[in-house]
């Protein structure tokens, strides 16, 4: 399988990722940009310091500058890369210890995608012919720590005294919070798995999946803090568990944070990815906003962000993105905005998510599938027929079928061969009776 995914590069290090790739890609990417700078960041998994020194060797034989902003976030990162042509994270986000990778992005912290760049580049790689600069570039080193804290507390609003628990996953997330948490003596912080290795000793660093918020949520209940927060490997996703220890989906965050824009921003435009439960667009709408529903994937929805003018967009994995950011992820920005909303409401994290939970969701499902697009294609043809009522379908992204009273999205993985599945219904029985209908179509 290929390294060269839909949003990055990534792949096991040494078997698909090593250094003369990495060394490959950096004269590629130079050429493809013609750029002149390059900012470039990593995390501290294992592979990235092997990975960087080959990265930065060819950008600069290619004859462009190196900014090296060393250790950082990926939120960090984009930070950093508003001041330059283009930008290179060295990392691979959540996955395992053995994966490794890039994160691009052009002038403006414009991302790279493989429609925009990333097919582009490989073709370059796999070609292997590269001009001779004239002249090499020079490594100039930069850390962004201090600025990107200090834009983050411009935002610090006035947060009641809470305790609560944030688990880092031995990721990225120590590195940037320790520094951020004493700017906020009001807050009890019950640290957990903050030491960095990103061999991920504790649990994977991908909140999404339940599995690895277990801790979390026993920690918040041990301590009976006010709330629980997850951050992924590279800290640029973050989740959030209430003070009942229940997981709160990434929608309903969105939905919250919305609502506060609104109140500053009104009529503002906003977007909330097609998984995200429909109460999202509901409570948008009611409130005055102009709702765009948007493609799954970073890259899709900062462009989307950017083609129509948007504020603020939230993502059903966790990501959250704002126009003052470059359009791009900031947890410390997301962390502060909920923290700010439970101070101003001062009621429990539940109650003031309970308004919300009006539909029953089966989050993302997924399956084995080959023929990917003949099997989209079958329900489109099962779901047209007048007898089963469909309201609406469209093909945004994958296949969303529409009813009154529940909905489904169907939609490829861009890497596997699989199809990943969202329903959602008005009750808990029509979701589990049309979960198992749709399911069957898919599998059968």
């Amino acid at each position: 399988m290929s390294i060269f995914k839909a949003y990055d590069i990534r792949g096991k290090v040494p078997s698909e990722l090593d250094e003369d790739i990495a060394y490959k890609f950096g004269r590629a990417f130079v050429t493809f940009l013609n750029c002149k700078e390059v900012c470039v960041g990593q995390d501290a998994r294992k592979s990235s310091p092997k990975l960087y020194q080959a990265l930065v060797k060819s950008i600069t034989e290619q004859g462009a500058n190196v900014i090296n902003i060393g250790l950082c976030s990926t939120p960090l990162f984009y930070f950093a890369t508003r001041n330059y042509s283009a930008g290179i994270m060295v990392t691979a986000s959540h996955n395992p210890a053995e994966y490794n990778g890039f994160k691009l992005c052009r002038n403006g912290t414009v991302p790279i995608s493989g429609d925009t760049g990333i097919k582009d580049i490989e073709t370059l790689i796999v070609k292997n012919k590269f001009k001779s600069a004239a002249k090499k570039g020079m490594i100039t080193k930069h850390d962004y720590s201090k600025e990107f804290l200090d834009f983050c507390l411009k935002h610090k609003g006035n947060i009641k005294p809470m305790k609560i628990v944030v688990d880092t996953a031995n990721g990225m997330g120590g590195y940037v919070l320790p520094e951020f948490f004493k700017h906020l003596p009001q807050l009890k912080v019950i640290p957990l798995f903050w030491k960095i290795d990103m061999s991920f000793p504790n649990h994977e660093a991908n909140p999404l999946k339940p599995e690895n918020m277990i801790d979390l949520q026993n920690a918040v209940k041990t301590h009976k803090a006010d709330l629980g927060i997850a951050i992924d490997g590279d800290a640029d996703r973050i989740m959030f568990v209430d003070e009942k220890h229940q997981i709160i989906t990434a929608d309903f965050i969105g939905a919250l944070i919305g609502l506060e824009i609104l109140k500053k921003t009104p009529k503002a435009r906003l977007g909330s990815d097609i998984r995200s439960s429909k109460i999202v667009k509901e409570v948008w709408d009611k409130n005055g906003a102009k709702t765009i529903v948007t493609r799954v994937g970073h890259a899709l929805i900062k462009e989307t962000m950017r083609k129509e003018k948007m504020i603020f967009s939230s993502e059903y994995s966790g990501h959250y993105y704002y126009e003052e950011t470059s359009y791009t992820e900031n947890t410390t920005l997301t962390m502060l905005q909920v923290l700010n909303i439970l101070s101003e409401q001062n009621k429990p994290f539940s109650e003031i998510i309970k308004p919300l939970r009006k539909y029953f969701q089966t989050g993302e499902l997924n399956f084995e599938v080959h023929d990917k697009i003949g099997k989209m294609k079958e329900l489109e043809q099962i779901y047209k027929q007048t007898k089963k009522g469909a309201k609406n379908i469209h093909w945004l992204d994958g296949i969303t079928v529409e009813f009154d009273d529940w909905w489904f999205n169907v939609r490829p993985s861009n890497t596997e061969p699989v199809l990943r599945l969202n329903v959602e219904a008005n009750t808990k029985q029509l979701l589990e009776e049309k979960m198992e209908e749709v399911k069957k179509v898919i599998v059968g």
